[in-house]
């Protein structure tokens, strides 16, 4: 027989029952409690300085504030839409007849600010316009509406190219852009229109008035609605002529 042990075997306040019925399971020892690698390295007179030093840097900074410009985000441009010619247009024109030989109703000055607010490449060539009309005899008025019917003063089509005012057909021989007259520059195509009406349409042909003139010049035959080509011309004229005062 063998005598019972009087000493206990282990520290029962080493383990733990996790369960009824469970074998005792040993619990970790504690471990001490570890400072800061910061407050080790410093030392509590160390930290002091430390944090002193922190604040007087943000008091500093705050202190600094006044002296720094702050510069706004840029403003995006606001967006502008295209002058929209056409949408100041009347439906029914003003007058019976409309003859295209006549003195100026628009000034170079009122010429120059259509073409501007439609971003014409022909901007600036007001004066041009107009001094070919007068001598021809023709009311730029007239070649003005002609030319926004045609290419939206310059911004449309072969005008484009050609720097013509009225898309004129070519001559045999003659500098061309797909079958149409080209010109070196957009006064060489204000002279050429002008020429055209006054010299061909009206005293060769005896054709004085937007009515007579448009079929032959703009036929159906090539695509083209006279009806609508003549009403444009005639209410973006009496646009124009009520939009200024002419000067005299």
């Amino acid at each position: 027989m063998y005598d019972l042990p009087t000493k206990p075997l282990r520290n029962d306040s080493q383990w733990q029952q996790a369960a009824p019925g469970l074998p005792m399971t040993p619990q970790p020892p504690r471990r001490p409690k570890r400072s800061s690698c910061l407050y080790v390295l410093l030392g509590t007179g160390g930290c002091l300085l430390l944090l002193v030093c922190i604040l007087g840097g943000v008091l500093a900074g705050i202190a600094l504030l006044p002296s720094f410009t702050f510069h706004p985000a840029p403003q995006q441009p606001s967006y502008t839409p295209p002058y929209d010619e056409a949408s100041t247009f009347g439906s029914t024109p003003k007058d019976a007849v409309y003859r295209v030989m006549g003195k100026p109703t628009l000034t170079p000055a009122f010429i120059n600010l259509v073409l501007a607010r439609n971003d014409s490449p022909a901007s600036g060539k007001g004066q041009a316009l107009y001094d070919y009309g007068v001598q021809y005899g023709v009311d730029p008025a007239y070649a003005l509406a002609f030319f926004w019917q045609e290419s939206h003063f310059g911004k449309l089509g072969v005008a484009q190219e050609t720097h013509s005012l009225g898309n004129i057909r070519q001559r045999p021989d003659e500098p061309a852009y797909q079958g149409y007259r080209l010109y070196k520059t957009w006064e060489e195509g204000f002279e050429d229109w002008y020429r055209l009406i006054a010299q061909t349409y009206v005293q060769g042909w005896g054709l004085v008035t937007v009515d007579q003139i448009i079929p032959t010049y703009a036929p159906r035959k090539d695509n083209n609605d006279e009806a609508s080509y003549i009403l444009t011309v005639k209410v973006a004229v009496d646009k124009w002529r009520t939009e200024i005062t002419p000067k005299k």
